[in-house]
């Protein structure tokens, strides 16, 4: 499996930007699809994933601002984000897994694809104050 992001760009606090991954060699029929960011000196994070029944879950820190979505169709995952914030500053990466474990937090439940699976290069996203 192939992924590629885009989107990715330097926007002022309170913009919004819209990220896309596509993916293309695909083996499996369904998967768990993820965002991830790492800023600088910093660990990995997930931002936002959606498992094999399409449903959706996001990190406390982009809840209500960020929406992960996904295009069968067109093979695409999509990142929104709006009223972003300067604390959103990192290299956002794309990932697919088809044995993703599933995790559990206070939040809820969500699949998180593993280091090992398939990951993009990565697109930054820069916030200004």
């Amino acid at each position: 499996v192939q992924l590629v992001e885009s989107g990715g760009g330097s926007v002022q606090a309170g913009g919004s930007l819209r990220l896309a991954c596509a993916a293309s060699g695909y083996t499996y029929s369904r998967y768990c699809w993820g965002w991830f960011r790492q800023a600088p000196g910093k660990e990995r994070d997930r931002v936002a994933s959606i498992d094999i029944n399409g449903r959706t879950s996001h990190a406390d820190s982009v809840r209500g601002r960020f929406t992960i979505a996904q295009d069968n169709g067109k093979n695409r995952l999509y990142l929104q984000m709006n009223n972003l914030k300067p604390e959103d500053n990192a290299m956002y990466y794309c990932a697919a897994d088809p044995l993703a474990p599933r995790r559990c937090s206070s939040s809820g439940c969500y699949c998180s694809p593993r280091q090992d699976s398939y990951w993009g290069k990565g697109t930054q996203v820069t916030v200004s104050s």
